[in-house]
Formats: C-alpha cells, structure tokens, sequence
C-alpha cells in the first residue's frame, strides 16, 4: 500500500528524479521563474517551498542541507543571501503555479513556476531587454549609415573613373562607324559602276 506517499514519481528513477529536481530548484532560484510541464512544476514546488523554508533558519547545519539537495554552492549562495531574506515574514506560499495550455508537439500541459514577489524584479529585466534592443538596432543603423555612404563615394568614384572611359569608347566607335559607312559606300559605288 502506498499510504502516506505524496511524491510524484514523474516516472523516473530515485537518481534521476533528485537531479531534474535539483536542476529546475537551481534554474528558478537564479531566473525567478521556469517554464517547465506541469507535472514537473507541481513537483519542483513542493520540493523548493521546504528549500526555502530550511534557508530561512540560516544555520550552518542548513545550508549543508540545501547544498546536499541542490549540489551547486552558487545556488545556494543566491537562495541564502537573496531569496530567503524575502521572504523572513511569510510562512510558506514562496512559489506559484501558472497554467499556459498545452504544447504544440505533444500535448503536455506547460506551466510557469514562479517565485513570489520578484514580478517587479522580471519586469525591470524584460525593459532592460527591450532597452538592449533598441540600441542594438539603433547602433546598426548607425553604423550602416557610414557604410551606405560610403558606397554611395565608391560608386561615384567608379562613375567618374569609367565615364571618360565609355566617352573615349564611344568617340572611337564612331570613328569606326563613320569608316565602315564611307567604305560601304564606297564599295556600292564599285558595284554599282561594274
């Protein structure tokens, strides 16, 4: 009997359930928020609130705790230093579940997983995104301006270099004509007499 036994399985070994686990804890203490099925956010929840609530104590006895679970000390770092300190007055509620439908390949049902309280944080990122943006567009503009102008100069010295050119062609070719036309004429003159 399974009595009492609240973990989602995910259909993955014990081995390979704690690294999915640890990773996607790592990915949402570092971007504030994941992507992911909703099987697997419902289960990273569960599995990221008691992280959360063993940073609170900040004991040395903990964060060997959370480092045997989530294996990177950088993420630990960020879950003692930045999220635990948010969230010392709130008992439990650190994450929330975000339903988007399903996905176009397979089906599955996605969610969001998301830390409480950083949406001004994700918000100030997507305009600083925005801002990136912009000037990378501006800064090509910018720099493709000098470079039609430049070829504009290349053209123009090209033009200006075959012009006289074509003109001496062109003069030579009706000299040429004028020659063949006389000696045409001449020739018919011949015919004509003969």
């Amino acid at each position: 009997m399974r009595h009492r036994k609240t973990v989602n399985k995910l259909n993955r070994t014990s081995e390979h359930r704690k690294a999915l686990m640890a990773n996607l804890a790592g990915s949402l203490f570092e971007k504030k928020r994941i992507k992911t099925t909703h099987a697997k956010a419902k289960a990273a929840q569960q599995f990221v609130e008691k992280l959360i609530t063993m940073a609170k104590k900040d004991t040395l006895h903990a964060r060997r705790i959370v480092l045997s679970r989530v294996r990177h000390k950088v993420v630990m770092q960020t879950l003692f230093n930045d999220v635990a300190s948010k969230y010392v007055d709130k008992n439990g509620g650190y994450t929330r579940v975000i339903r988007l439908g399903r996905r176009p390949g397979d089906g599955a049902e996605i969610s969001i997983l998301e830390l409480v309280g950083y949406e001004e944080a994700m918000k100030k990122k997507a305009k600083e995104k925005k801002e990136k943006e912009a000037k990378k567009e501006k800064k090509k503009k910018e720099t493709a301006a000098p470079v039609e102008a430049a070829t504009e100069e290349k053209v123009t010295e090209q033009m200006e270099e075959t012009v006289p050119e074509v003109i001496e062609n062109s003069e030579e070719k009706t000299e040429e004509t004028e020659i063949t036309k006389e000696e045409t004429e001449t020739e018919e003159l011949k015919e004509e007499k003969s």
